[in-house]
């Protein structure tokens, strides 16, 4: 089996339906901090927070500027690809409803000498406030620690 990047295991941990509870277990015995949840907004602010609320309640992250700085631009980067570029949503009638897992941990898998990172991935649905009027996105962001 290949060795996967923070990144692939991010994604495959967003996008994998149900219980994802054999997934957590492999990577957490690969020294993996994974947590997966929901949130959904007219407002990137509400976003953000909820994000990074969880990020520090789940102790994925501790209180300090290193660990503080990297959840804050990796969610910026990965709201960044979800909104496709332009972080707006209830400002031009566009809401969001998504999953959002953290992941910390080696850049590479099994690979210690790659460092410490902090991958943040959004997927879901956006698009007007109204009932099908939405498609599905996603964006990640990756940060050093």
């Amino acid at each position: 089996m290949e060795k996967r990047g923070i990144g692939k295991i991010a994604i495959t941990l967003a996008i994998k339906s149900g219980d994802i509870d054999k997934l957590r277990a492999y990577y957490e015995s690969k020294n993996y901090v994974i947590f997966k949840s929901q949130v959904g907004s007219m407002d990137a602010k509400k976003i953000v927070a909820a994000i990074e609320t969880a990020a520090l309640r789940e102790d994925i992250i501790r209180e300090n500027y290193h660990e503080e700085h990297a959840i804050y631009h990796a969610i910026i980067e990965a709201l960044s690809g979800y909104c496709r570029g332009q972080v707006m949503l209830g400002e031009v009638l566009r809401s969001a409803g998504l999953t959002f897992t953290i992941v910390r941990g080696y850049l590479i898998e099994d690979d210690p000498s790659s460092g410490n990172w902090i991958a943040v991935v959004l997927y879901g649905q956006i698009g007007s406030p109204r009932k099908g009027f939405e498609h599905e996105a996603i964006g990640m962001g990756i940060q050093p620690i």
